[in-house]
C-alpha cells in the first residue's frame, strides 16, 4: 500500500540531508552553530526561535532532528537540571523540586550517563589494597585507581569538577 501525502515515511538511513538544508532557515543561518548550541543546552525552542528571528520552535524541532541533536541533548541533561537548579530564586517551586534536581544532578556523570551508585565503606576498600597501595594513599591520599568507579570519585567538590562538562 503507498503512503498518502499526509502520512511520513521515514528511511532507515535517517533524512535526507541535502533536502532539508535547501528549505531550513537555521541550516543558512549565520548563527547556526549558536542555535544549536542553545538546543543542546536545553534552551526552549520557542526562546531560540524569537530571539534568532526563525518562523516558530517547529523549525528548531524539524532541524533538531534532522541533525539528530536529540541525542546530544539527552546526553546534556545536567544542562537541563542545571537551569532548573539555578532559577530557585527567580520560579516558585517546591523545596522537594529542588531536592530532586539536586539528587538527579549528582548522579548523572559528565557523559550525561546516570550512575546508581551503592555505599561503599572505606574499610572495605582498605582491605582489598595491596600493601604498595596502602602506602601510596598514606603519602598522597589517591586511591588507586581501581577504585575510583566503585568510590564515585568526582574531584573536590562534586560532579564536573575534572574540567570536563
Amino acid at each position: 500500500m503507498a503512503a498518502s501525502k499526509n502520512q511520513k515515511t521515514s528511511s532507515p538511513t535517517g533524512p535526507n540531508i541535502g533536502r532539508h538544508a535547501s528549505g531550513c532557515r537555521i541550516c543558512a543561518h549565520p548563527q547556526r552553530r549558536e542555535i544549536e548550541d542553545d538546543f543542546i543546552q536545553w534552551r526552549s525552542p520557542a526562546e531560540i526561535a524569537r530571539e534568532f528571528g526563525l518562523r516558530d520552535r517547529s523549525s528548531v524541532y524539524r532541524h533538531a532532528h534532522a541533525f539528530d541533536l536529540f541525542q546530544k541533548r539527552t546526553r546534556n541533561l545536567r544542562a537541563a537540571l542545571e537551569r532548573i537548579i539555578e532559577r530557585v530564586d527567580e520560579t516558585p517551586v517546591t523545596a522537594g523540586a529542588v531536592i530532586q534536581a539536586v539528587n538527579a544532578y549528582v548522579r548523572i556523570n559528565a557523559h550525561g550517563e546516570l550512575i546508581e551508585r551503592s555505599p561503599v565503606g572505606l574499610n572495605d576498600v582498605f582491605a582489598q589494597m595491596t600493601a604498595g597501595e596502602l602506602d601510596h594513599y598514606a603519602k598522597t591520599g589517591t586511591l588507586p585507581p581501581r577504585f575510583a568507579q566503585v568510590m564515585g570519585a568526582t574531584g573536590a567538590h562534586g560532579p564536573g569538577d575534572n574540567g570536563e562538562a
